[in-house]
């Protein structure tokens, strides 16, 4: 599913691949439904395409949602993303606790948070079996 699943540069939230065309993909933000030209020029990327660094190398995106899933129940995470930055470490180190501290930045903690709230909110919760 985070395949069809694309974070834009410059744009909030996440967004679906509807289809493509030439020089850009039509794509409709994961929330409202609303259809949107995304042109060749943006930074487009699959959230199927994310890594998160750890200790021992880089663990996927979709293994790190599927390890907030477990915890919360399919639920949003019990941590808001507007909270302090050693909270959100705090709860980070959680669910992926060999995470490397030094490149890993609270900014990037609280995008995947907030990201995964979005897609739980819109029950888009199957992470890895696409990916396996």
């Amino acid at each position: 599913m985070l395949r069809r699943i694309l974070s834009i540069a410059g744009r909030p939230g996440l967004y679906e691949l509807v289809s493509q065309g030439k020089n850009m993909l039509i794509v409709k933000e994961v929330g409202t439904d609303k259809k949107t030209p995304a042109y060749a020029t943006e930074k487009i990327i699959s959230l199927n395409d994310i890594a998160i660094y750890t200790d021992e190398g880089e663990v996927s995106l979709a293994s790190v949602f599927d390890s907030i899933k477990k915890k919360e129940n399919a639920g949003e995470t019990s941590v808001k993303p507007s909270k302090d930055g050693d909270e959100m470490r705090n709860y980070f180190a959680e669910v992926l606790p060999n995470f490397d501290r030094e490149r890993v930045h609270v900014s990037d903690i609280k995008k995947v948070m907030m990201w995964y709230n979005l897609l739980a909110a819109n029950k888009m919760t199957d992470f890895v079996a696409e990916s396996k």
